[in-house]
């Protein structure tokens, strides 16, 4: 691989939780019915926080209010050669404004426990879905100021501070 440029598909996701189960997301995916969290690719000057909310909403229908990182994750399944570098947040889901998802690959919503998600017959869009969950349920949670945003005209720093 000398001289490949390794450009990782950067995701955020939503891990929004009510009573013992979690909203996710039924879509099609390579022509397979899955199961994901609201989810999505961070846009070009985007901050990750917008792009949350944004993703939840496009997939869901719902407005997501983001109050804590629970992980960030890096993913490279070996069929595709694709890396995903995912930052999923918890939060508390506001108001439901679309009874129908506005993103037309979204087939349904399903409020589904950490143990529905875990049977083998569910079919996750990746690993990623459940290890949050899992994290979730640990209590993994970290501040959202632990991602900085830089404005384009942000001045390098001239000396390492140490």
């Amino acid at each position: 691989m000398t001289g490949m440029i390794w450009k990782p598909d950067v995701t955020v996701a939503a891990v929004a939780e009510r009573d013992g189960k979690f909203l996710l997301v039924e879509e099609r995916a390579s022509d397979r019915l899955v199961l994901n969290q609201p989810a999505g690719h961070l846009e070009d000057g985007e901050t990750f926080l917008d792009a949350v909310v944004r993703e939840t909403f496009e997939e869901s229908g719902w407005r997501f209010r983001p109050d804590a990182i629970v992980g960030i994750y890096l993913w490279r399944p070996d069929a595709t050669g694709r890396s995903f570098l995912r930052v999923a947040f918890s939060g508390a889901l506001e108001a439901c404004e679309s009874p129908r998802p506005p993103d037309r690959a979204i087939l349904r919503l399903r409020w589904l426990t950490r143990a529905q998600l875990a049977d083998p017959v569910m079919r996750l869009r990746s690993p990623l879905v459940l290890r949050c969950v899992d994290d979730y349920v640990a209590g993994m949670r970290y501040p959202c100021s632990l991602i900085s945003h830089l404005d384009p005209g942000a001045p390098a720093s001239l000396a390492a501070s140490g």
